[in-house]
């Protein structure tokens, strides 16, 4: 448990805050690439830690992140004109480039726009996604050169989807192992949105041992599961700080008997207090690309089936009509009778209302990488205010993969994992 004091130091993250101050030392996922689609397109509102801001590809394709509201009035530059370098504010004609200087003045006799400069953050493109620093100038960390990042195009994909609550309680969902084959669980094998399928080695067996290791990132963990014929079923994982999480992904074609390995992922990055940006990636190390149906996220609860990409990556299932929970599917198909794996996540972490009390929950052994993590933001907040970096800025999770494998009971799953989750050809 956490106390109230303890809770709201982890939950509250705008500027100003301790948590808001130390998470703005890390590159924070704004928008994905497509969202700027070519230079002197439309503006895009973005909003992270509490931030206001609005995002614009100007003439030369550069990248600018702003503050919203103009300096001069305060009117938003998402009304903007994107044209010629800058982005033009529509209500006198002030315009700013991509580094926040305002170049001009339309309504000023005498220009005096060298001493204006509107609030702005420096960016990067990888992966598909546009990154944002919103730290201290002489405190940017390296490049956020995740695995996924520097895979090609036809290897990679990376969407993104709202939801309603508090990021800690999005983040600690996501990193408990033990509600996997509960959550997700499918009644029938002919589930088309089956998270553990019927047979599968998440679906059988007892309840998981977690053990986890504190690295300079985090950590990584594992859920390890024993097996009925004296082998286990280990399933690792890595948290990377802040809010990265990387996990293993397996897809079987039972009509070709093709197993495809994979590896997916999630950020989830705070919009304000109540609400968070579920990152959701996957890519392949492997010579095979990324399937179409992975693309789609058919059966995930992300794809355009399921959340609004055009009006702010909402998803159609939400708080307001009970996640359009099927009491007829739950009682005959799965688990939750809410179709998609994200969904359903989604529906738990949301149901607890936007700051779970946190003192008031009982927390066991299955909970152990929610209890280190707690303790790991705990301490970076602490570095921070000390003048130190937190864990997890510099580059020793560039290497990092998720595993799972299936092998002898006696075994130990970091002698016969650990090779795999750094691979050698990965080291910095």
């Amino acid at each position: 448990m956490l106390s109230r004091e303890e809770n709201e130091l982890l939950t509250r993250t705008g500027p100003g805050t301790a948590m808001g101050e130390t998470m703005r030392r890390y590159w924070v996922p704004a928008l994905l690439s497509w969202e700027l689609p070519e230079p002197d397109c439309p503006p895009v509102r973005v909003k992270l830690l509490g931030e206001s801001l609005v995002a614009f590809r100007d003439s030369e394709a550069r990248v600018g992140v702003l503050e919203e509201f103009c300096p001069h009035r305060g009117a938003s530059l998402w009304l903007g004109r994107n044209e010629e370098a800058g982005l033009r504010c529509v209500f006198h004609g002030w315009k700013f480039d991509v580094e926040g200087r305002c170049v001009e003045q339309l309504n000023e006799p005498v220009s005096f726009a060298h001493k204006v400069q509107a609030v702005a953050y420096p960016t990067l493109e990888m992966g598909g996604v546009i990154w944002a620093y919103l730290g201290p100038a002489n405190m940017m960390p390296p490049p956020p050169k995740f695995e996924w990042t520097q895979a090609p195009e036809s290897h990679r994909y990376a969407s993104k989807v709202v939801e309603e609550c508090n990021w800690l309680q999005a983040l600690e969902g996501g990193l408990d192992t033990s509600h996997v084959p509960i959550l997700h669980r499918s009644l029938v094998s002919s589930d088309p949105y089956a998270g553990v399928a019927v047979g599968t080695p998440l679906a059988v067996g007892e309840a998981p041992r977690v053990e986890v290791d504190e690295t300079d990132y985090g950590y990584r963990y594992a859920g390890i599961r024993p097996l009925a014929d004296s082998r286990q079923y280990v399933r690792t994982y890595h948290f990377v700080m802040p809010w990265t999480q990387i996990r293993p992904q397996q897809i079987f074609r039972a009509r070709t008997g093709e197993r495809l390995t994979l590896i997916a992922g999630h950020m989830w990055v705070p919009i304000d207090a109540a609400s968070c940006m579920v990152w959701n990636w996957i890519y392949s190390f492997g010579e095979a690309p990324v399937p179409e149906d992975e693309r789609l996220e058919i059966g995930t609860g992300n794809g355009r089936d399921a959340v609004d990409f055009d009006n702010g990556f909402r998803s159609f299932r939400n708080p307001r009509n009970n996640w359009l929970i099927d009491r007829d599917v739950q009682k005959r198909e799965n688990y939750t009778g809410i179709p998609g794996i994200n969904a359903q996540d989604r529906a738990v972490q949301e149901s607890m209302g936007p700051i779970v009390n946190r003192s008031r929950e009982h927390l066991g052994p299955a909970d152990r990488a929610i209890i280190v993590a707690r303790q790991l933001l705990a301490g970076a907040v602490r570095s921070v205010q000390e003048g130190k970096d937190p864990p997890g800025v510099g580059p020793s999770y560039y290497q990092a993969r998720a595993i799972e494998r299936i092998f002898p009971a006696e075994q130990s799953w970091r002698e016969a994992l650990m090779p795999e989750m750094y691979p050698e050809e990965l080291r910095v």
